[in-house]
């Protein structure tokens, strides 16, 4: 795939064919990214942007301590392989400190997504005196990790929205190596240590910060660095480890721009289980005892890992569905049963036909799925036919089941919420609520019975983190998509001209939670609905109707003479292009990607009949 990128390249056609660029990338090595990645970055964003207008293009600076030329084409390739465009901005070598400190520095003048501040041991030992001794390193330490601090309160400070990323420092054997004290040697373990401890904490007090952790890389046998490029190109990390950094960092931007997966879906003979369940039977399959037994187990204990933190399971088989179910719930040995899954799809159709269905069963799209199989066949197959999926190709040793499942981060989150969770319980429910729905003749009749209940008030500051994981991950139901990190949700929720509100709902079969928010703002006698957002676990239930009825008669009770709402149209949003009008909104102005709406308040749509709603809107703005 690296030679049709490059033939592309050649050819002068790669802006105008970029959108085809996630899926020539998929699949490739570490190694194969990376020279993708420098054909690419000989790719003009601009000449993109003016074929694309829509792609995300996130503006990335890039300073740091070291020589950091080969994190660019590293961070363009894996922004890229997830249908972002980095806009790279590189700094002068070691500018670091006045790039962040200096509100006025270039760096926040790029107005960053991401600013990437890329520390390395030489960070310290350039700094040590000749000789030294374990207390001159706790000393430089104790400085550069002041000014770090300090910079990450100028960041928040300045750079609203953006994202600080940081990393931990390897300890070098060479400096450790200098020290014949054993136990002066283990006191500088501890020193650098606590240093990166401290560094990994920086995220506690500061929300915009994220901290790359380099250890797990390292352990994976990653080379810190490579000593010729080190000593003549100062440039201290090596580039696998770069290139392993900027994994870690497009999986950030995946998430910033709405890209978190919620869904792992598994394919199950040869997959959860050693064998072919129809071939095999129950009795023969491969899932305790022995070591590719226990290779099997140990998948399926990370597949729950990952479900009791909110991520939703499922199981797409080629198999007749009874026995998939009964080996689920009745097999001795199984970690994974019947009760993880939120869908089971056991049959014998097409996989990425069974996907599209289960996504629709879900309320769903299907590029919030991560599809595990081993057969090359079906992988190659959904990643052709849903190239959005995100396709892991698992092979007949089930020792590297797991790390190739984590490789990519697919459900990482800044930070999880209770609402996280609790989320695949909430779906199980949903499966109840549909068989309740079938015993009803009309929608209405099952509405009525579903007792929903709604409450809308003003955003806490324990939900602002919700808040703001729905403006991220919330893709279907999102009338602009703005993309608010906590800070931003804090800073409206707290400007008295606007309000953040959230959206709570339940019914009789639970509680599902805070579901979404409205963002509004205040402009003298007029209400400006700057976003609208609601999970797609309640679409259809009358809830977005009742939640801007409400909505409409503060602002007629408050003294607005109008509602004002936008609406800018992505690949995903849709379906909600009408929702505005729908409710009686008038269209001020309208062209292929976005749309302006008046109210007038009068008249004012009647409430809706089946929900019981609570508003409060305290803190109105007078």
């Amino acid at each position: 795939m690296t030679d049709a990128l490059a033939e592309l390249h050649r050819e002068g056609s790669l802006p105008d064919r970029y959108p085809e660029v996630r899926r020539l990338l998929a699949g490739l090595t570490d190694d194969e990214l990376v020279r993708a990645g420098r054909v690419l970055a000989r790719t003009d964003p601009d000449a993109v942007l003016a074929a694309h207008p829509g792609t995300p293009a996130p503006v990335v600076a890039v300073t740091g301590h070291g020589t950091l030329n080969a994190l660019l084409p590293a961070l363009t390739a894996q922004f890229a392989r997830h249908g972002l465009l980095a806009r790279t901005r590189l700094s002068d070598f070691d500018g670091w400190v006045f790039d962040l400190v200096d509100p006025s520095s270039g760096l926040y003048a790029a107005r960053p997504s991401f600013a990437l501040c890329v520390l390395d041991p030489a960070t310290v030992v350039d700094e040590l005196p000749s000789p030294w001794k374990v207390e001159d390193v706790a000393r430089v330490l104790e400085e550069k990790l002041a000014l770090v601090e300090r910079a990450a309160r100028v960041f928040a400070g300045t750079a609203e929205g953006a994202t600080l990323v940081l990393n931990t420092l390897p300890l070098p054997r060479e400096l450790t190596g200098q020290l014949v004290d054993l136990r002066a040697r283990a006191g500088l373990g501890v020193l650098w240590r606590e240093a990166n401890a401290r560094l990994l904490r920086l995220s506690e007090a500061h929300p915009e910060v994220v901290t790359v952790d380099l250890d797990p890389l390292l352990a994976e046998g990653v080379a810190a660095r490579d000593i010729r490029q080190s000593v003549y190109a100062k440039a201290h990390l090596s580039d696998a480890l770069l290139a392993a950094y900027a994994r870690e960092v497009g999986h950030l931007a995946r998430q910033a721009s709405g890209g978190v997966k919620k869904v792992l879906a598994l394919d199950l003979d040869d997959t959860v289980w050693g064998g072919v369940l129809g071939e095999v039977g129950p009795e023969g399959i491969e899932t305790a005892g022995g070591y590719r037994g226990e290779a099997f187990a140990r998948f399926q204990r990370v597949a729950r890992q990952l479900s009791s933190q909110g991520v939703l399971l499922a199981a797409v088989s080629k198999n007749d569905r009874e026995p998939v179910e009964r080996t689920l719930r009745e097999h001795p040995d199984l970690v994974l049963r019947e009760e993880d899954f939120v869908q089971i799809r056991a049959d014998w159709r097409p996989k990425p036909e069974n996907l599209r269905e289960l996504a629709l069963a879900l309320n769903l799209s299907v590029d919030s799925f991560v599809f595990v199989d081993d057969s090359a066949f079906e992988c190659g197959l959904v990643g052709r036919e849903l190239p959005t999926v995100a396709v892991v190709r698992v092979d007949g040793d089930p020792a590297t089941h797991v790390t190739r499942l984590l490789h990519d981060g697919w459900f990482d989150a800044r930070r999880l919420t209770d609402e996280d969770l609790a989320r695949p319980a909430r779906y199980r429910e949903d499966r109840a609520r549909q068989d309740f729905l079938s015993t009803f003749d009309s929608l209405d009749g099952y509405l009525r019975e579903l007792d929903i209940s709604v409450a809308l008030g003003p955003a806490t500051a324990d939900r602002f983190a919700r808040v703001s994981q729905i403006t991220l991950r919330t893709n279907q139901f999102n009338l602009t998509t703005r993309r608010l990190q906590p800070a931003q949700v804090r800073a409206m929720a707290e400007d008295p001209a606007a309000q953040v509100l959230t959206i709570a709902s339940a019914d009789r079969f639970g509680d599902n939670g805070l579901v979404g928010a409205v963002l509004l703002r205040r402009d003298a006698d007029v209400l400006h609905i700057e976003n609208f957002l609601l999970s797609c676990r309640v679409f259809s239930r009358g809830i977005e109707q009742a939640v801007l009825g409400a909505v409409l008669r503060h602002a007629r009770g408050s003294g607005a003479t109008e509602v004002r709402a936008d609406y800018r149209r992505t690949a995903k949003n849709g379906n909600v292009a009408d929702f505005y009008p729908r409710a009686g909104f008038e269209t001020v102005t309208v062209d292929d990607d976005s749309a302006a709406f008046r109210h007038p308040l009068e008249p004012l749509p009647e409430p809706v009949g089946h929900i019981r709603l609570t508003a409060n809107f305290e803190g109105d703005t007078p």
